[in-house]
């Protein structure tokens, strides 16, 4: 068909790199389910499966000499056609399959049930994917504690509901959005580490099937089942499973993935709030239009998206959820459509988000003199705890101390909004005779304000960042490109 007539998902064409594209691909789909049959039908082989005599060898070599020259060249044509006949992409692509190695045709799929191919291969996907994102989020990372530590001791104002409160760092801020990607990378990186491979399980999850091609042979299932995962790249596999194995595995690595949509959404509706005050950019191109009718516009565009893409993928986590929790039994096929659109559109979406996390971060414009003049409107706010505290000391009565500052600090927040240009507000307090024993040059010591943001941005990266840089050293310094 036209690509120009019918919709093309967006997240394959705008947002989503081409290799995570490729991943959910057909072509690696399928070339995946004939490795899968290839490795089944090796293990039968080198475990001795005979035919039912009990003495002649199932599967030759030749056989699978003959599997092994077909896995990639999928007839999609030939593949369409038998769907269409059959209703089951499984029979047909078994069919397609043995079309091109007539030899091999009797020993393709040999005990197997459907989902022996369909979920060993998402959990394969899913493997890949989570690696390509766990590699990306090591670049955000990274980025964004290179960026806290140049930005480390730039005090800015510190928001609490919005309102101003006490000063911290541009650098210090950097480090809430970093450690929040950081979390997600551990999450991301458990859920790795304890992916396992569903294996040879059979219909129900009982290897009724292969006990009976192995003539009752225990032990030869189950080496069955460990073969056949070690030659596809996995040490373990699911103990236990159904038909399919448990859908909590798709809900589980969803929810990681939800998560990390959550931080990106926190991190770029932060910086959208910040380029509203006009402190921080993102990004912006020489020849880029921030709107079609108003020439000046600057808009933040890329963190719009993907603040738009993570509220996506976060829908994605609950559908998985509700999947893993009405499957019947040992199996129900509602979950097949479902998963067909959520794993690879959760991936795909994981995947333009992070690229865009990653553009940002590494483009981050600063723009330290608005901050300044920011800080000075605010700060003599700021100051009145400490000139208190420092005219009690002094010998004040808290309380005289406490109402002089605050009416002083209401009648300077009345001038401002009728229109005063600056906030005098510490002119007046050296002016005010209760406080005339306070020292409002101690008291106003730069970095007294930020307490210990800049040795918390130290410590932070070196306790939480530089292990993970060590770690993940291959993965550091990647591009952030976005296509549009």
């Amino acid at each position: 068909m036209d690509s120009h007539q019918v919709y093309d998902n967006p997240l394959v064409t705008r947002y989503a790199s081409r290799e995570m594209a490729e991943l959910w691909g057909p072509q690696r789909k399928f070339s995946t389910w004939r490795r899968l049959w290839l490795a089944l039908a090796e293990a039968q082989c080198e475990l001795g499966l005979t035919a039912d005599d009990g003495v002649t060898q199932r599967i030759t070599q030749a056989q699978l000499q003959e599997m092994r020259a077909h896995l990639d060249d999928v007839d999609f044509t030939r593949a369409d056609f038998h769907e269409r006949r059959l209703r089951h992409d499984v029979m047909a692509h078994i069919h397609a399959f043995g079309e091109v190695c007539p030899g091999a045709r009797d020993v393709v799929h040999l005990g197997a049930t459907s989902c022996y191919v369909t979920d060993n291969t998402d959990l394969i996907l899913m493997r890949e994917g989570l690696t390509l994102l766990r590699d990306r989020l090591v670049g955000v990372i990274d980025a964004l504690a290179g960026f806290a530590e140049r930005w480390r001791d730039l005090a800015t104002l510190g928001f609490t509901h919005f309102q101003p409160a006490q000063l911290t760092t541009v650098g210090k801020r950097a480090c809430l959005w970093c450690y929040d990607f950081l979390l997600d990378l551990h999450e991301i990186t458990h859920r790795l580490e304890t992916l396992r491979f569903r294996g040879a399980k059979g219909t129900t999850g009982t290897q009724a099937s292969f006990l009976a091609l192995f003539h009752g042979d225990h032990a030869k299932v189950r080496q069955l089942d460990a073969l056949v995962a070690r030659k596809m790249g996995f040490e373990a596999v699911y103990p236990v499973t159904g038909q399919t194995y448990s859908r909590k595995v798709d809900s589980q690595i969803l929810d990681a993935l939800s998560g990390l949509g959550q931080t990106a959404h926190k991190y770029g509706t932060d910086l959208r709030l910040l380029a509203h005050r006009q402190e921080i950019d993102e990004p912006f191109e020489a020849e880029q239009a921030g709107s079609s009718a108003m020439p000046y516009k600057r808009n933040p565009m890329r963190c719009e998206r993907m603040c738009g893409l993570a509220r996506f993928l976060g829908g994605l986590a609950v559908s998985a959820a509700q999947t893993a929790a009405v499957q019947w039994l040992e199996r129900t096929l509602d979950d097949s459509v479902n998963r067909r659109l959520t794993l690879p559109q959760a991936f795909l979406t994981a995947d333009g988000v992070l690229r865009l996390a990653l553009n940002i971060s590494g483009g981050l414009v600063v723009n330290a003199e608005v901050i300044r003049r920011n800080v000075g409107l605010t700060l003599p706010y700021m100051a009145t705890e400490n000139v208190m505290m420092a005219a009690v000391a002094a010998g004040g009565d808290r309380q005289d101390l406490h109402r002089v500052i605050r009416d002083h600090s209401q009648a300077v927040t009345a001038q401002l909004k009728a229109g005063a240009a600056r906030n005098d507000l510490l002119d007046r307090l050296r002016a005010e005779p209760l406080l005339a024993k306070v020292d409002f040059d101690a008291v106003l010591a730069e970095g007294q304000f930020v307490g210990r943001a800049p040795e918390q941005v130290d410590e932070f990266i070196a306790e939480q960042v530089q292990p993970m840089r060590e770690r993940y050293r291959a993965a550091l310094g990647q591009g952030g490109e976005v296509d549009v």
